[in-house]
């Protein structure tokens, strides 16, 4: 492939709660970057999303913009929107959250539909409890890994 820009980072979260806590500044920070936003997910975060949103204290607007994302388990439909924004050049984060088997399969499947990998941050999100005991290996194969922080 030609001009790699893919940049791999990973996140270890302990709910789903938590992972949204991670994963907010930096969406936020990317939806003012005009960055496009994809969430794959192994199970549907639509609810928890929404109770975590309505605590926060974040500008309507910006809450609007974050409900908007699609927060369901549909890989299929990402999957082919990540095709469609990566033909348009679009500048995209995609976190991908679940479990090991899930991530890796997800990853193989990112690189059939994406054709080239200019423009594409991607956080692997994992299960804490379930890489407990190989968090730092996991880590030393990413560029960055990010932490909890506030927005």
């Amino acid at each position: 492939m030609g001009n790699i820009t893919k940049e791999k980072s990973c996140a270890f979260y302990a709910s789903d709660y938590h992972f949204e806590m991670i994963s907010l500044p930096y969406i936020s920070k990317s939806m003012d970057e005009n960055k496009e936003i994809i969430i794959l997910t192994e199970n549907n975060l639509k609810d928890t999303v929404n109770t975590l949103i309505s605590k926060m204290n974040l500008k309507e607007e910006k809450q609007k913009k974050i409900l908007s994302l699609d927060w369901n388990n549909d890989d299929l439909k990402k999957f082919k929107e990540i095709s469609k924004k990566t033909k348009e050049d679009a500048d995209m984060v995609i976190f991908i959250k679940g479990k090991q088997n899930y991530i890796k399969n997800v990853n193989k499947n990112i690189e059939k539909w994406v054709i080239t990998d200019k423009h594409v941050k991607i956080i692997d999100c994992y299960e804490f409890f379930e890489v407990e005991e190989k968090i730092d290996e996991i880590a030393k194969e990413y560029d960055k890994v990010l932490g909890t922080s506030r927005m």
